[in-house]
C-alpha cells in the first residue's frame, strides 16, 4: 500500500500527482521506499522514527551545502515522518562490483569505482564535520563509551549468546572495557558515517554518491575505514584492501598528518570490534527478523573474523579464546566449506541422461540435437566438438553460438543465487546424438565459461569420450 503522506507531499512540491508509484526493496532498516514517477521523479521515504528521519534530513542538507555528493532533499511533511529527495538511481556500489565480489577477482572498473569511493571519505569526515550541530546525530551524538558498550552488548546478546556457546561474562565484560578505553584513545571532532560501506554507496554516471548516513555521529576516521574494506560479503582480497588502504591514507593527509605505523596498529582494533558489531546486527536481524540477507552475510563475517584473530589480540586475552571457540563451532567450519561445485556434463542421448552423484537431483539439461550435426560428414567423424576442424565447423555455421547465450543466461542466474545462498552442487549437461561433437563443444565452453565468470569450482566430464578435466576455484 503506497502511503498517502507521500503522494500528498509530492502533489505539494511539484504541483501535481506522480504518473506511477514503484516501491523499491526494503533496506535493513524499517524504512520504506517509493519512487514516485512523473516531472521530477524523486524517491519518498516513511519512516518509523520521527528522531532517525531528522537527523538524515539535517545531515543531508548540511552535507550539501558543502558540496559533497549525497541526494537532495526537496520536501518533508509536518509530522517528520515522510519525505522526498534525489533520485540516484538503481545501482548499488555493492552491484557494480557483483562480479568481482563473487569470484574474487577485481577488475580495473571495479577497483576504479572503488579508489573514488575511499578518496571521499576524508573529505565527508572532515569537511562533513565543519560546523555541524552533532546534537541532531541519533541515537548518540558521539562515538562514546556508552556507544560502544551497545554495540559490544548487541554482539554477546544477538549474536554470541544466540550461538549456544558458553563462556563466562564477567571476564569477557574486563575485555570489552580494555578494547573500549583503547578505542577512545581515537577520539576526534570528525564526522563517523558508521555504516560506510557499498550498500550505501550509489553510482551514477561513474561517480560514487552516499546515502544511509543518519545513524553518523562525531567520531574517529578509523572505523568507517574498517567498516568499508572489512565489509561482510565484500570479498576483498588483502591486496586490494591493502592498495585501497593507502588510497584513503594519502587523501586523509590532506587534512592531517598520518603516523602510519600509529594508523595501522590503532585500525586493527576498529576491525575487530567493527566485525563484533556487524556480527550483532547480522544475529538481530537475521536470527530474530528471519531477514535472509543478513543470515546470508554470517559466513563471510565469520571468515573475515577466522582471518583476522590469525594474528592474537594480546590486549584481549579471554575475548580472543572466545572468538576462536565461535570460529570453530560446527555450523560455522562448516559453512566455511560450502562452495560451490558446478558439474558440467556432455552426453549421448542413447546411453541416457547422466545421474547426479551428489544426490541433490535437478539441475540443467540442454539437448542440442537441433543443432546442425557436423557427425553427418565423414570428414568430421573422426573428431570430436575439441578439435579445430568441428569447432570451426559448429562456430561457422552459428547455430550453436545463439544456443549457448540463451544456455548461459540461464545459467549465470542459478550460479549467482546458488553462491549467495551457499548451495554446494550443479549439475549441467548437453546432450546429443553420439555424445561427440555439439554437447562436447557446448559443456567445454560452459564450463569455461563459469570458471571465467564466477571463480567456482568446474567439474568436466565428456562421458562418452572418457575425459575429465578440473577447473579449480580462484579463491
Amino acid at each position: 500500500m503506497i502511503p498517502e503522506p507521500l503522494v500528498n507531499l509530492y502533489a505539494t512540491c511539484t504541483g501535481h500527482q506522480p504518473e506511477h508509484i514503484d516501491e523499491l526493496p526494503a533496506s535493513g532498516s524499517n524504512r520504506r521506499y517509493f519512487r514516485l514517477i512523473g516531472h521530477p521523479t524523486l524517491i519518498g521515504v516513511q519512516g518509523e522514527s520521527i528522531e532517525e528521519n531528522r537527523a538524515f534530513l539535517y545531515m543531508a542538507r548540511h552535507f550539501h551545502e558543502k558540496g559533497l555528493p549525497v541526494p537532495r532533499v526537496f520536501a518533508q511533511s509536518d509530522d517528520g515522518l515522510s519525505y522526498l529527495q534525489e533520485d540516484l538511481g538503481d545501482t548499488l556500489l555493492f552491484n557494480a562490483i557483483e562480479k568481482a565480489r563473487l569470484t574474487g577477482v577485481f577488475g580495473e572498473e571495479e577497483k576504479k569505482l572503488l579508489r573514488k569511493t575511499i578518496r571521499l571519505l576524508p573529505a565527508l569526515q572532515f569537511a562533513g564535520a565543519e560546523g555541524m550541530d552533532f546534537s541532531y546525530c541519533y541515537p548518540r551524538a558521539e562515538f562514546d563509551m556508552r556507544s560502544i558498550f551497545w554495540d559490544l552488548n548487541y554482539f554477546k546478546y544477538c549474536f554470541l549468546k544466540a550461538t549456544g556457546l558458553d563462556f563466562q561474562e564477567d571476564r569477557l565484560e574486563d575485555d570489552f572495557r580494555r578494547m573500549a578505553d583503547i578505542l577512545l584513545r581515537s577520539s576526534s571532532a570528525t564526522f563517523m558515517y558508521r555504516d560506510f560501506q557499498s550498500r550505501n554507496v550509489m553510482i551514477r554516471d561513474g561517480e560514487p554518491w552516499f546515502i544511509d548516513f543518519q545513524g553518523g555521529r562525531k567520531g574517529p576516521v578509523y572505523y568507517d575505514v574498517a567498516s568499508f574494506l572489512w565489509q561482510a560479503k565484500a570479498n576483498y582480497p588483502d591486496s586490494l584492501r591493502r592498495e585501497l588502504l593507502n588510497e584513503y591514507i594519502g587523501a586523509l593527509r590532506q587534512y592531517q598528518p598520518v603516523d602510519e605505523g600509529y594508523f595501522h596498529a590503532q585500525l586493527r582494533h576498529f576491525v575487530l570490534f567493527r566485525l563484533l558489531q556487524v556480527l550483532g546486527s547480522y544475529g538481530f536481524r537475521g536470527y530474530f527478523e528471519k531477514k535472509p540477507h543478513f543470515i546470508q552475510s554470517v559466513p563471510y563475517a565469520i571468515e573475515n573474523l577466522r582471518q583476522l584473530l590469525q594474528k592474537p589480540y594480546a590486549e584481549y586475552p579471554y575475548l580472543s579464546q572466545v572468538l576462536k571457540r565461535l570460529t570453530e563451532l560446527k555450523q560455522f567450519t562448516n559453512l566455511q566449506k560450502r562452495r560451490l561445485v558446478v558439474r558440467v556434463t556432455s552426453f549421448a542421448y542413447k546411453k541416457g541422461i547422466p545421474e547426479d552423484p551428489t544426490g541433490n537431483g535437478g539441475g540443467f539439461v540442454f539437448d542440442c540435437r537441433a543443432i546442425n550435426n557436423p557427425g553427418k560428414y565423414d570428414r568430421y567423424k573422426p573428431f570430436t566438438g575439441l578439435d579445430e576442424p568441428v569447432v570451426r565447423f559448429l562456430e561457422d555455421d552459428g547455430e550453436i553460438t545463439g544456443f549457448l547465450s540463451h544456455a548461459y543466461a540461464l545459467v549465470d542466474a542459478a550460479v549467482k543465487r546458488y553462491v549467495e545462498r551457499g548451495f554446494t552442487s550443479l549439475s549441467v549437461s548437453f546432450g546429443c546424438t553420439g555424445g561427440q561433437h555439439r554437447s562436447v563443444y557446448a559443456a567445454q565452453h560452459m564450463a569455461e565459461h563459469l570458471h571465467q565468470k564466477f571463480g567456482v569450482q568446474v567439474n568436466l566430464m565428456h562421458r562418452e569420450q572418457n575425459i575429465e578435466q578440473t577447473f579449480e576455484p580462484q579463491n
